[in-house]
């Protein structure tokens, strides 16, 4: 840690990519557009309207017996790119990462 008064060292880019890798963040979904696509979320306080999914899939467990553990879907928003997941036994929502 610098002292009082010297300057920091820049982060290198190493130390950036390891601090986005925080894990999954919750996310409220506030609106889903046929009852199953994200439309309108809030994510760190700031609500977000999907202009488009680009893409969705499902994860599943091939161990047991191919037990589907939730959908990801990857929206475009006008602040980014996101990939949303719900957990499909929990119904909850989270940030899985912000695309870029």
């Amino acid at each position: 840690m610098a002292a009082i008064g010297e300057a920091r060292r820049p982060r290198s880019g190493r130390e950036m990519r390891r601090r986005r890798r925080r894990g999954p963040e919750p996310v409220e979904m506030r609106q889903r557009r046929h009852g199953y696509f994200p439309h309108v979320f809030v994510w760190r306080g700031r609500e977000h309207r999907v202009q488009a999914v680009e893409r969705c899939w499902t994860l599943s467990r091939r161990g047991q017996g191919g037990r589907i553990e939730g959908h990801c879907f990857r929206v475009r928003c006008r602040e980014g790119t996101f990939d949303l997941f719900q957990d499909a036994r929990t119904g909850i929502w989270q940030m899985k990462r912000r695309a870029r």
